[in-house]
């Protein structure tokens, strides 16, 4: 019996072993034929997972990528002006990125990617507006940032913050019908690595791509050409006096003259000439960084101002406070605005949204506190200048100290800390002159602060976030960008390539204030019918850009009224008259992008034309400038009479009747008055306070 049970358990064994072999191959194959896109005995036997069909997949991911092209406004929609289309061709953007992703392949290296998006820049000549669409929607759907709509264009989460997304999840998403399971899992489990990160930052990178603006047309005042197509190389003053041999003030010569030798009008005209239509591609710096857009254009300043509110994370306190919760009431509110119909105060088509600024300035009215240190010495402090080109920071410090309103002396119920030193004074107390240095205003600025983070508590909270300053003078920016670099920065030198960020920044209005005992002296113009005159400018040769206007149009064109600076010889045409005798009022940039004129043609009832590239307009976060005023690139002044001309009547009588309207928002009163331009100064840093 033993025997017999010993012959039958190997038998018994055998046939189990074979069966369990059998098996075991049945399962090998049937996993082979589901999965044949993973090598299956590698993830078997392998104690890591590999990813090498992952780096394969990338390619044919993102070749045949849906993206989704909506960028999301929150902007006013009854005006024409008020908004700009920003639904891109998803087709285009998709042939885009399918030939980028053909470029990868041919290289085959997926780390370059970022340069080969360069390349498609390169070679798809996109010029103007249209290659900043492009070049926005594309950085747009590429963001980690996934938008949730509401009535007002804002991307939030319950707790105010912009909710976050892995780029797959964004993905699948918007493609749930027709994305393959093969096609999102590779790039799932390659984002976990780290390795999709590197290609999110690439396609970011398209939104710094220099488009070269257009070519100036030539016209019978343009540059003359050689054989070669390079403009003929002269003295630009020579010009003006062979064109003007009889007519050309000895001044302007000299000031001419003094700029040129200074080296501010050299190869004015090779500048000029380098802005070419022709698209040469963007320039890669040595450090494989793409240099950003030389010039940025009223139209794409509204897309960083949408960006920098879309893509912006909510300041947190070191530690709470009771106006934290008040602010993110605020917010809420202003974000869920009832939408306004026919506002018997408010003209729609000036603002942005003028459903949200109402309720802006509704809360303003109604919660606002300022706290006010009382620290810092005079003249620096506490003593306002009220007359001349930088008035705007002290009738709104005078202003602001006297108000019972909105100033606390409770530091713990202000939302906001004002820092109440003069620009202007700084500079004409402690500037050294001839020292072109400004380290000892800087030093000065920085002692005060460090005065005030040690007596304080407050500063500490915020990082500063929560305080704010008012400078008009020209060098304010460099003086306070490292010192107060998380400061709300009102400045009236609103430069967008010298560091002026969207998302914390007020563009302050530069008022010209001649009689600070009758601040609206001489408001107001002449009617259409009293206006034979184009355009009129008159000023000194401040900068570059002025003697270029006087180069092509001083006493060239009888509409076009373009002068020197302007005596006050009785009974001639002054300043004023020719501003409230002329439908165009030319605000060029001086020696910075700013300038007085811009509130003055408004003053006057005359439709500013701003030829500053980079500058920011006052209250861009509110008002909808382009209803009201013509913005002409640095470039075109050669064609500026055509630009002009070219604006039908019918448009121009709007915008004449707009800067009527918006006229109340730009004067100043000794006792202020509702929307004048001290509350709107204030309400745009409240704005800006509210989504910090």
């Amino acid at each position: 019996m033993g025997k017999q049970f010993r012959v039958l358990c190997p038998m018994d064994t055998r046939k189990l072993l074979l069966i369990m072999g059998v098996s075991f191959a049945v399962v090998l194959v049937a996993q082979y034929v589901e999965l044949p896109y993973v090598n299956f005995f590698s993830s078997l036997f392998s104690s890591t997972t590999t990813k090498g069909s992952v780096l394969a997949g990338v390619s044919s991911f993102s070749s045949e990528m849906v993206v989704n092209t909506t960028l999301i406004f929150d902007l006013n929609s009854t005006d024409a002006n008020a908004a700009h289309e920003t639904t891109a061709n998803s087709t285009e953007i998709t042939n885009l990125v399918n030939r980028t992703d053909n470029e990868v392949n041919s290289t085959g290296k997926d780390k370059n990617s970022s340069a080969d998006f360069v390349g498609v820049s390169d070679n798809s000549r996109i010029h103007n507006e249209s290659a900043s669409d492009k070049v926005v929607q594309l950085n747009q759907n590429f963001t980690q940032v996934n938008l949730t709509g509401s009535d007002n264009g804002s991307a939030t989460q319950n707790g105010g913050e912009p909710q976050r997304a892995f780029f797959v999840n964004n993905f699948t998403k918007d493609n749930n019908s027709s994305v393959d399971k093969h096609m999102a899992e590779p790039p799932r489990e390659e984002e976990k690595s780290g390795l999709l990160q590197n290609f999110n930052s690439s396609t970011q990178n398209i939104s710094s791509v220099n488009f070269e603006p257009e070519d100036v047309k030539s016209s019978d005042n343009g540059s003359k050409t050689q054989k070669g197509g390079e403009p003929q190389r002269s003295s630009l003053v020579d010009n003006l006096m062979k064109d003007n041999k009889s007519t050309v003030d000895k001044h302007i010569v000299e000031s001419l003259r003094e700029a040129e030798k200074s080296g501010l009008l050299q190869n004015v005209d090779s500048a000029m000439h380098n802005n070419s239509s022709v698209s040469r591609g963007p320039e890669v710096k040595k450090s494989s960084e793409v240099s950003t857009p030389a010039v940025i254009s009223i139209y794409e300043m509204n897309n960083l101002l949408l960006q920098s509110r879309a893509s912006q994370l909510l300041m947190r306190p070191r530690w709470s406070s009771a106006v934290d919760q008040e602010l993110l009431y605020a917010k809420s509110q202003i974000e869920n605005a009832p939408i306004l119909k026919n506002d018997p105060r408010l003209y729609a088509p000036l603002y942005k949204n003028v459903s949200m600024f109402k309720r802006s300035y509704e809360l303003m009215e109604q919660r606002l506190k300022v706290y006010i240190y009382r620290e810092g010495s005079r003249p620096v402090f506490h003593q306002p200048v009220l007359k001349g080109i930088y008035a705007s920071e002290g009738w709104f410090m005078r202003l602001l100290e006297s108000n019972k309103h909105f100033v606390t002396r409770n530091p713990k119920k202000a939302h906001l800390f004002y820092l109440p030193f003069s620009s202007r004074m700084l500079e004409e107390t402690l500037y050294v002159p001839n020292s072109h240095s400004h380290k000892n205003l800087i030093a000065y600025l920085k002692n005060y602060l460090d005065m005030i983070v040690t007596k304080y508590p407050f500063w500490n909270r915020t990082g500063g976030a929560d305080h704010f300053l008012v400078a008009c003078h020209d060098w304010a920016p460099s003086e306070t960008k490292n010192i107060m670099v998380n400061c709300i920065r009102a400045l009236c030198n609103a430069d967008v390539k010298e560091g002026f960020r969207f998302e914390k920044d007020v563009s302050l209005p530069e008022t010209y204030v001649r009689t600070p005992k009758n601040l609206l002296r001489d408001l107001g113009g002449k009617p259409l019918s009293k206006r034979p005159f184009l355009a009129f400018y008159a000023g000194s040769m401040h900068g570059y850009v002025r003697p270029i206007i006087l180069k092509y149009w001083l006493n060239k064109d009888s509409d076009m009224k373009i002068f020197g600076r302007l005596g006050n010889s009785k009974g001639k045409m002054n300043y004023v008259r020719y501003m409230q005798s002329s439908k165009y009022c030319l605000c060029p940039k001086g020696y910075e992008v700013n300038s007085p004129r811009v509130v003055e043609a408004i003053f006057f009832e005359c439709v500013p034309v701003i030829i500053s590239d980079n500058f920011v307009p006052p209250f861009f976060e509110v008002l909808n400038w382009e209803s009201f005023a013509v913005f002409v690139l640095e470039k075109d002044i050669p064609n500026l009479k055509n630009i002009l001309l070219s604006i039908p009547r019918k448009k121009y009588l709007h915008m004449q009747m707009r800067v009527k309207k918006v006229q109340e928002h730009f004067l100043w009163h000794a006792n202020p008055v509702q929307y004048d331009v001290f509350h709107m100064i204030l309400h745009s840093i409240w704005y800006k306070r509210v989504f910090r």
